[in-house]
C-alpha cells in the first residue's frame, strides 16, 4: 500500500485509468488556517485498481492526473464533489468533465438530502466505514495504514455506490434531475470568487444605500486582503464586524474601539488603515452613484395562508416522489414565490418547476386547489367558473 511519489508511476497509472468509462476520485485536503486548499492526498480506483497519490512529494509532478481529469471519455465519481472540484480548479484551472456527483444522485434517488458518505455505503453496499481516521493529519508523512485503508476503501466502495445509484436513476426515469443538479458543479465560475461579489455571501443587515456602498468594499478588501495572505476570511474579519463597519463607518482609529464586533486594537493595525482608506472611497461616492437597495417584496405574507397551502403542496409532492421534501423547495425557496411569481430559486426552473412550482403558480392564482382524502393530498384542477360559483 505505497504512495505514488513519482511522476512516471502517476503517469503510468492515468494511462491505465483511460481504457476505463469511469472512475472513482477523492481528495484529502486541509483549509482550516489557508484561503487556499492545501492538497494532502489523492484517491483514485477504476474497476480493478486503486492507488494513492501524494501530491506532496517533491518528485512528482500532476500534469498527468489533470489530463486524465480533462478527459471528456471518462466519468470522474465524485461524492459531494464541490471541494474536491475546487482544488482542480486552483491547481489546474480544469473543472473535471464529465463528473458524477453520488450526494446528488442519492438525492434525487429517495436517499435524503446530503446524505453522507458511510451512509449511503451503509444503505447500498452494506459496509461499514470506519471514520476515525476522517479527521486526522494528512499533511504528516508517513501516512499510517490505518489512514490508507481509510482513503482506499473510499474510492473502491464508491464503484458500488455508483454503479447502483446509475441504475437506479435509469428506473426512476431521473437522469434529467441528476444532469440537472449538477449544471452548478460543471460551472467553472462556481468555483471561482468575484472580490466585486463576496459581500453577497454575507447576510446582509445594511438598509441605506450608502451602507451597501460600504458592504460591498469591504467584501471585496476582505476577499482580496485574504487571497493575498492566504488566510480564511473570518480570521482577517468576521462577517458581523464586516456589517458593523459598513453601518458605522469609522472615520479614524479611536472609532474602531467603540465597535462591538472588531477586536480592540484593530484600527491601529495596518487593516484598520486599510479599512479607513476604503470607507474614505466610499464616503466620496455621490449620493447619485450609489447602488440601489433591493426593491422591497410586496404581497401576501410567506407565513399566511398561501405559504401554508405551499407547503402542504411540497409534501404531498415530496411523498408522491419519495425524495425529501426540501429538495424541491427548502422554507426560504416557498416564502419567495409566494412574495413572487418569477422568484429566482431553484422550485422555479427545471425538473422541481416541473414537479412543484407550476403547480404552486396555480394555486396562487386559484386555478389549483388541494383535498385531503384517505389516500392523502390529492390535486384539483379548477374552473374560472367553479371559481366564479363560490363568489356569487
Amino acid at each position: 500500500m505505497q504512495l505514488i511519489t513519482e511522476t512516471t508511476e502517476l503517469a503510468q497509472s492515468c494511462t491505465n485509468a483511460k481504457s476505463y468509462d469511469f472512475i472513482t476520485i477523492d481528495t484529502e485536503f486541509h483549509r482550516e488556517t489557508t484561503y487556499w486548499p492545501i492538497l494532502c492526498l489523492v484517491q483514485l480506483a477504476t474497476t480493478d485498481e486503486a492507488i494513492l497519490v501524494d501530491p506532496m512529494a517533491k518528485t512528482i509532478d500532476l500534469s498527468p492526473l489533470f489530463d486524465l481529469m480533462a478527459n471528456q471519455k471518462i466519468t470522474k465519481v465524485f461524492h459531494a464533489a464541490r471541494q474536491d472540484i475546487e482544488i482542480f480548479v486552483k491547481l489546474a484551472n480544469v473543472v473535471p468533465t464529465p463528473i458524477f456527483d453520488t450526494q446528488v444522485a442519492a438525492s434525487v434517488c429517495g436517499y435524503g438530502d446530503q446524505v453522507s458518505y458511510d451512509k449511503l455505503v451503509q444503505a447500498i453496499v452494506g459496509a461499514q466505514i470506519d471514520k476515525s481516521s476522517r479527521f486526522t493529519d494528512w499533511a504528516a508523512r508517513p501516512l499510517s495504514d490505518k489512514q490508507k485503508d481509510y482513503a482506499l476503501a473510499y474510492v473502491t466502495y464508491l464503484r458500488d455506490v455508483y454503479h447502483a445509484l446509475s441504475a437506479k436513476l435509469v428506473e426512476l426515469n431521473r437522469l434529467a434531475w441528476m444532469q440537472d443538479e449538477q449544471k452548478i458543479l460543471n460551472n467553472i465560475n462556481t468555483y471561482i470568487v468575484d472580490p466585486q461579489d463576496a459581500w453577497k455571501r454575507l447576510k446582509s443587515k445594511v438598509n441605506r444605500p450608502r451602507d451597501l456602498a460600504a458592504l460591498k468594499a469591504l467584501g471585496a478588501w476582505r476577499e482580496n486582503e485574504a487571497k493575498k495572505t492566504d488566510r480564511p476570511r473570518r480570521r482577517i474579519l468576521k462577517d458581523d464586524a464586516v456589517n458593523e463597519l459598513a453601518i458605522q463607518r469609522p472615520k479614524n482609529s479611536q472609532a474602531f474601539d467603540r465597535l462591538r464586533a472588531v477586536p480592540k486594537g484593530f484600527g491601529n493595525s495596518r487593516m484598520g488603515g486599510d479599512i479607513i482608506k476604503v470607507l474614505d472611497e466610499v464616503a466620496k461616492i455621490p449620493d447619485s452613484e450609489l447602488p440601489k437597495l433591493p426593491p422591497r417584496k410586496s404581497g401576501p405574507s410567506p407565513k399566511g395562508p398561501v405559504g401554508d397551502l405551499l407547503r402542504v403542496l411540497v409534501k404531498a409532492v415530496a411523498e408522491r416522489e419519495g425524495v425529501a421534501a426540501r429538495i424541491i423547495a427548502n422554507s426560504d425557496d416557498i416564502d419567495q414565490i409566494v412574495l413572487s411569481d418569477t422568484a429566482d430559486v431553484p422550485a422555479m426552473s427545471g425538473w422541481r418547476f416541473k414537479l412543484f412550482g407550476q403547480k404552486a403558480l396555480d394555486i396562487k392564482h386559484s386555478k389549483l386547489a388541494l383535498a385531503a382524502t384517505k389516500e392523502g393530498i390529492v390535486e384539483i384542477q379548477l374552473k374560472e367558473s367553479d371559481f366564479d360559483k363560490k363568489n356569487d
